[in-house]
């Protein structure tokens, strides 16, 4: 009798650490981007920041994407635990029927819910600071690596048209990898390109060669109805003065399948980690509750629930 009951109760203790290790390993799937987009190695620094914020509770694994409109669609035919990067313009295309999305149910992106910002893609325009180039309007008649295919390559081309430079401006649409190379062999004058601050491909570029980063005026700011940002004074090396640029901004989505105390979790450990994620990797400190206003779709209930428990405003128009 005495060995029937031993066993049962070893039988329950082992039921019930299994069950504390479904629970304590609650799985999701953070969607991101390409492995060698800086994008990629914030969703790990995220996953990392929400093991250690959960006390290992909650497990994200990261999927590599090949873009933000292949990261909104999965939303179709995804389930569960679902945590995707784009920026908010997509999901009102989405949710509203237009551009990539213009062949798709709108209805089927109704379920899409906001968690919290990341850092914005921010455009910067960088030259040789020996160059001479003090201006946008100096760069008529220059080299400018762009990019291939990427949005840093779609919007430069945007701006040069904007900015009264198309035709102007000699535009090496290679890959952005050779930019850095390529301003040291002065090949090229400068490269565009985009992404969170610093830049890898810029403090590069601004430790090895010396660069100087064009600055925006209030009025082309307005014409490529983009987000002003101002990228502080010291950010790269050599470039000792603040910078006016734009960004888009970019979001960490979930949809209505997510529990509202997952959300909560993954919420809260983002913003409780922010701050050591920012010690190791610069671009985590320009992130902050402010940033909300940059959202398009309503905050997961989960999330609204950290914020409002934080005493954090939130626009009407999300909650």
């Amino acid at each position: 009798m005495t060995l029937t009951r031993l066993i049962s109760s070893a039988g329950l203790l082992a039921m019930f650490l299994c069950a504390s290790v479904v629970h304590a390993e609650t799985r999701v799937t953070y969607k991101s981007a390409k492995t060698s987009s800086s994008y990629y190695q914030m969703a790990v620094q995220i996953a990392e920041a929400i093991k250690a914020g959960t006390g290992g509770e909650v497990i994200v694994t990261v999927e590599e994407s090949q873009g933000s409109v292949q990261n909104v669609k999965e939303v179709m035919v995804r389930s569960g635990n679902y945590v995707f990067t784009t920026p908010p313009a997509l999901i009102k295309q989405a949710q509203t029927g237009q551009g990539k999305f213009a062949g798709d149910d709108p209805a089927k992106y109704n379920n899409v819910r906001s968690l919290f910002p990341i850092p914005s893609l921010t455009m910067h325009f960088v030259v040789r600071a020996d160059s001479g180039i003090k201006d946008f309007a100096d760069l008529a008649g220059k080299s400018i690596l762009i990019g291939k295919g990427s949005f840093g390559a779609r919007e430069a081309e945007k701006y040069f048209q904007l900015f009264g430079l198309e035709g102007k401006v000699k535009l090496a649409n290679v890959e952005l990898g050779s930019a850095v190379q390529a301003l040291k062999n002065r090949q090229i004058d400068g490269f565009a390109t985009s992404g969170s601050f610093p830049a890898p491909n810029v403090v590069e570029a601004a430790a090895g060669i010396g660069v100087q980063l064009l600055s925006l005026s209030d009025e082309q700011v307005v014409l490529t109805k983009r987000t002003k940002l101002l990228i502080p004074a010291g950010t790269y090396p050599g470039v000792d003065y603040p910078v006016t640029t734009t960004s888009l901004p970019v979001i960490a989505y979930a949809t209505t399948d997510m529990a509202d105390e997952i959300a909560y979790q993954l919420t809260k450990a983002f913003w409780e980690q922010k701050q050591k994620m920012a010690k190791s990797n610069a671009w985590w400190g320009g992130v902050s509750p402010e940033m909300l206003s940059n959202i398009y779709g309503k905050l997961h209930p989960g999330a609204l629930r950290y914020y409002q428990e934080q005493g954090i405003t939130v626009p009407e128009a999300i909650r």
